[in-house]
């Protein structure tokens, strides 16, 4: 059905206001809810702000607790403080008080004591007095009685006195000596003789010539070449005397270094097994030959320190050790004495408590100032002591070193054990060899020391100068002058005198009665 225009606006007018009046509705129940929230908001936040304020008010109550109570106990700590001290300043007061009353007790009783002192020093003035009168009068009655001056008397008493005092001296250090060779010397020989025993070496006598075989005479014309070149050159190289003399078969080869004469020796092998001799040929050799030798030397050094377990040496004294090799003392080998001297020591250490390693070490160093490249005008235990030192040694390593012939002082334990092991070492028999001439003035010597004396008659020295017997004249020396004579003579020998081991000094007296029948 058709709609009028004015139905259709009053149905559109009634819906648009349905719908006003239906969003003022809704809005109003939106407002209505929102208001009740909030208010339930409100509500909730004053309870919360009231349970916290309570629960802030408990805190600052607490905290306020906390707080006296902590000032409380701070205020009595420090009452006690004060109570105690005020205790102790009335202890005190106390104390000195009785100080002073005990000073003051004292002061009286030293005052009384001084005015007694003054008395007894007057008594003992006036006694002293009557003494010296009395005395003065012996004294005049004794020089008339005896026909002599005081001071003559007492000159020949103290004359007296020190006569029968150091010969009573003598016979207390004789006594005093022998209760110590008793109980010390009995323990040293048994350290000396274990040490011995347990080290057992050969003995090697190094010379100063060493003989090169060949084979045939032409050889010998080969190593001298055309108008003696060869050999010049090779002598020139090397620094060694070569002899081509009419021995058969053998070339000598003179030097007194041992380095030299070996570096001669295999440049020689070597120029003969080749064939090829001329002077640039040895030239090459030889210099060859001398860095094979070099590099020899450091292996027998480093094969030495690792057969004596020496660790820790430095590279130019291992090289060092290493040339002791080819160099003797006495004709006695100077490697092999160190390595024997080294084992000694070890040995002797451990018996006496001391660290082996160490004194192992001083004792293969010891000689080490026989072999540097440049030699100065030093004795080889002081030259051995600074290259220890340069070296980085211990002090107790080097000190040893330079004290083993007592040219500076021992400081330390091992000192004494290398000089008697070097001692030992090279007063073995056959061990060393001496020059005929310097042995017999050596002995001369020894017996010219001794007769220098007054009262020796004779002199003999014996047992290849380890013994000396001194025969004096009985009416010139007695008993107790001859162990003050014994004694003298010894220590001016150990001063004076260089001998290998020790000298035993025996002064021999004796009185003889002769009468004839006829």
């Amino acid at each position: 059905m058709n709609l009028s225009v004015l139905e259709i606006s009053f149905i559109s007018g009634a819906l648009i206001l349905g719908l006003i009046i239906g969003f003022i509705i809704a809005n109003s129940r939106i407002n209505k809810g929102a208001q009740k929230e909030k208010e339930n908001i409100i509500k909730e936040a004053e309870v919360k702000s009231e349970a916290l304020k309570q629960e802030k008010i408990l805190q600052a109550k607490e905290k306020f607790l906390q707080l006296r109570s902590e000032h409380d106990k701070s205020v009595h700590e420090k009452n006690q403080h004060i109570a105690q001290t005020e205790n102790r300043i009335k202890q005190k007061d106390t104390d000195l008080s009785k100080k002073i009353e005990e000073f003051t007790r004292k002061e009286k009783e030293v005052e009384v004591q001084k005015q007694q002192a003054s008395l007894q020093v007057d008594i003992y003035k006036q006694r002293n007095e009557e003494a010296d009168k009395l005395h003065r009068r012996q004294l005049e009655m004794l020089e008339k009685v005896s026909g002599m001056k005081a001071d003559d008397a007492k000159a020949q008493l103290v004359e007296s006195v020190k006569a029968e005092a150091k010969t009573q001296a003598m016979s207390y250090i004789k006594d005093i000596m022998d209760e110590a060779k008793l109980t010390a010397n009995k323990e040293a020989k048994r350290i000396v003789i274990q040490s011995i025993q347990r080290v057992a070496t050969e003995t090697a006598i190094e010379n100063s010539v060493t003989v090169f075989h060949i084979e045939g005479d032409e050889m010998k014309g080969r190593i001298i070449g055309r108008e003696g070149r060869n050999i010049r050159a090779l002598e020139a190289a090397t620094g060694v005397e070569i002899i081509v003399d009419d021995t058969p078969d053998a070339i000598t080869l003179s030097c007194f270094d041992s380095i030299r004469r070996e570096i001669a020796r295999l440049a020689l092998h070597q120029l003969v097994g080749d064939g090829r001799i001329h002077p640039a040929r040895i030239e090459e050799v030889v210099e060859k030959t001398k860095k094979m030798i070099e590099e020899e030397i450091i292996e027998i050094g480093k094969r030495t320190c690792i057969d004596l377990g020496v660790h820790g040496l430095h590279p130019e004294l291992t090289r060092m050790v290493g040339r002791m090799k080819y160099r003797s003392s006495y004709g006695q080998n100077l490697l092999q004495h160190s390595r024997e001297v080294a084992n000694l020591c070890a040995i002797m250490a451990s018996e006496m408590g001391l660290n082996p390693k160490v004194a192992k070490r001083a004792g293969l160093l010891h000689d080490i100032g026989k072999v540097p490249d440049d030699e100065p005008e030093l004795p080889h235990a002081i030259l051995g002591m600074k290259l220890a030192e340069k070296y980085k040694e211990k002090p107790e390593v080097c000190n040893a070193i330079g004290a083993h012939h007592d040219e500076v002082e021992m400081n330390t334990l091992y000192a004494p054990i290398i000089q008697v092991c070097d001692a030992i070492s090279g007063a073995r028999p056959g061990a060393r060899r001496e020059v005929a001439e310097q042995y017999m003035k050596r002995l001369k010597d020894l017996e010219a020391l001794a007769l220098a004396y007054e009262g020796v008659e004779k002199t003999y020295a014996i047992q290849a100068g380890r013994e000396l017997r001194v025969i004096v004249t009985s009416e010139k020396v007695t008993d107790a002058k001859a162990e003050e004579l014994a004694f003298a003579i010894s220590q001016k020998i150990q001063t004076e005198m260089t001998y290998p081991g020790q000298v035993k000094v025996t002064v021999i007296r004796e009185t003889r009665s002769t009468a004839y029948a006829k």
